[in-house]
């Protein structure tokens, strides 16, 4: 079974996390502070980290950066009472897996994990982070596509597609969670966030307009293997069709 690094300063709640997931038959390792997870993962091999942010001495989002650069391909759920849009699209744009607020239902989180461990083991999954982590990093990989996280640019088939800042932050979006639903909510804030397309005015970003986006994107992923699956009342999912 998987092993996991929980990283959470709540006593309480480190211990009912624990006996929970021992459990479900995961082997588990603690730390209750940055510093003492980063000694644990200098020291032990685990499958995937469960991470608080608001921990003592130094932020979450500090061990989050320091293992997407040291440990290539790690998993990495965040488990926090930051519940705003923003604090989402910045922990998920960081290099996070999956991003659950507190309070939680304990078979969410459970459900979640397996998920996160399961796509860690596709090789599309597998194939993305080799390439982070290579001397071409900056590059993602599923199947046919290629994305330069760099210069914003995609390429399928070895083409490259022609994209406009908004598809772009999108597809980016979906292939950093492939497998996984990105909400409205994350897509509007990450544009939100982002200057507005060259030469063109400002114009509201809704739900409208993600559609517009969504269906451009889909025909333009249309000679590849990959779809945009649309999860009624969540969001979307860049997925790759069972062969």
């Amino acid at each position: 079974m998987a092993t996991l690094l929980i990283v959470e300063d709540d006593a309480l709640l480190l211990d009912a996390l624990t006996g929970q997931l021992k459990q479900q038959e995961y082997d588990v390792c603690t730390a209750s502070s940055v510093a003492q997870a980063m000694a644990v993962l200098q020291t032990q091999a685990v499958d995937g980290i469960i991470l608080d942010l608001g921990l003592p001495g130094a932020d979450g989002m500090e061990l989050l950066t320091w293992a997407r650069t040291h440990i290539a391909g790690l998993p990495v759920l965040i488990l926090t009472a930051r519940d705003g849009v923003e604090d989402r699209v910045l922990g998920l744009n960081a290099g996070a897996d999956d991003y659950i607020t507190k309070p939680f239902n304990m078979q969410e989180l459970q459900a979640r994990l397996q998920a996160m461990l399961r796509r860690a083991r596709q090789p599309a999954f597998t194939q993305a982070n080799q390439a982070h982590g290579s001397a071409g990093a900056g590059h993602t990989t599923i199947g046919l596509l290629t994305l330069d996280h760099a210069s914003h640019c995609a390429t399928l088939h070895g083409a490259q597609l022609e994209l406009t800042l908004r598809e772009w932050e999108l597809l980016e979006l979906l292939a950093q969670r492939c497998g996984e639903v990105v909400t409205r909510d994350d897509v509007l804030a990450a544009w939100r966030a982002s200057p507005l397309e060259p030469g063109q005015a400002a114009a509201p970003l809704n739900s409208n307009a993600l559609e517009v986006y969504v269906h451009r994107l889909r025909k333009k992923l249309d000679p590849s293997n990959l779809v945009i699956r649309n999860i009624r009342g969540l969001g979307y999912m860049l997925a790759k069709p069972a062969d």
